[in-house]
């Protein structure tokens, strides 16, 4: 009987918490230069979730680039974020980008990048790549991809 009773309130509890569905990807957005110095641009985007689950997990990046002007010119640093359980919730993207690169990828050189660019006064700047959810040894990916025009 006693044997019973701590298997019932076990099958309780397990069949309460829903691990089946994974957190659900609403969209990246907010994507915007955070600082400029003459050597890097940072930028930072947001990524927007929600989840159902009544256990958290963690989110992690999984090589998302930065491609601006057609090529890939940086990679996006996430530390690993913890999800809460049963809560919407956004995880912050940031990306350091050299300045050089960001120029150099015109086909006319630095001085026909930085012209075209202030005439322009936007960069097309785009993320693509994973982000990978995991629990309890599970995980899940996310595919990326965001393209925006940014104003300088």
């Amino acid at each position: 009987m006693k044997n019973l009773l701590y298997f019932s309130v076990l099958f309780l509890l397990m069949s309460s918490c829903s691990v089946k569905k994974k957190p659900i990807f609403i969209k990246v957005d907010d994507v915007k230069i955070v600082a400029v110095t003459s050597d890097t641009i940072q930028l930072k985007a947001v990524a927007f979730f929600e989840n159902p689950n009544g256990v958290g997990g963690t989110i992690s990046t999984d090589e998302i680039q930065i491609i601006v002007n057609g090529a890939a010119i940086a990679s996006v640093f996430v530390a690993e974020f913890k999800v809460p359980a049963r809560a919407s919730f956004s995880v912050p993207l940031t990306a350091v980008i050299p300045t050089k690169k960001v120029f150099q990828n015109n086909k006319n050189g630095i001085l026909g990048g930085l012209i075209n660019s202030f005439l322009n006064k936007s960069i097309k700047v785009r993320f693509k790549g994973n982000l990978r959810y995991k629990v309890f040894g599970f995980s899940n990916t996310y595919p990326i991809d965001k393209i925006q025009e940014i104003k300088l």
